[in-house]
């Protein structure tokens, strides 16, 4: 069997796009891990990094849904593109969080590591919300609230928008059309 009859096959399909997923996150949690974050000490520099990183994360996320409609299989390039954004926005903001508890030790309950800051981004995430970590300063709790906030667009809104580009790549794959058939009935 050749490696392109091999690679055809569905099963294949799927163990590659959980390796693809599975190294995306390793990656990304390396980098979140290894990457020096320097911050001036101002909360205005955090919102900008963070202000950047989420423009980031939006086109990245854009062009990941134009993949998804041109994919042979969307479903699999859905899973992967979910594998990718989750994570990204998660550590966008446990690095903001992390900046923030650097620049001030009093900006939460007690100073972040970046294992804290992506812990207490998870808790926030999941909408758990143990309590032992808290933002403590105004401008933290206006980082938490806007990242709780757009916790609910991407859970709603994106997971939407990307089963509705899958839902529509199967459809232009098998044939379909929206168009009512000609002769029938209302």
């Amino acid at each position: 069997m050749s490696l392109k009859e091999l690679m055809a096959k569905p099963g294949w399909l799927v163990t590659l796009a959980a390796v693809r997923a599975i190294a995306t996150m390793a990656v990304l949690l390396a980098l979140y891990y290894l990457l020096p974050f320097d911050g001036d000490g101002t909360d205005l520099s955090t919102f900008g990094k963070l202000a950047l990183g989420l423009g980031v994360f939006v086109g990245i996320m854009t062009w990941h849904v134009r993949l998804i409609g041109k994919s042979e299989n969307p479903a699999l390039r859905a899973l992967e593109g979910l594998f990718l954004g989750i994570p990204l926005f998660l550590l966008l903001f446990a690095a903001a969080y992390f900046l923030m508890s650097q620049s001030d030790g009093a900006t939460f309950t007690s100073e972040l590591s970046r294992t804290d800051s992506l812990y207490f981004t998870v808790t926030i995430f999941s909408t758990v919300g143990f309590g032992d970590i808290s933002a403590q300063t105004e401008p933290a709790r206006l980082v938490v609230s806007a990242q709780m906030m757009l916790d609910l667009v991407i859970l709603g809104v994106g997971v939407r928008v990307i089963l509705g580009v899958v839902e529509r790549s199967r459809q232009r794959l098998a044939g379909d059309t929206d168009e009512p058939t000609s002769g029938a009935s209302g």
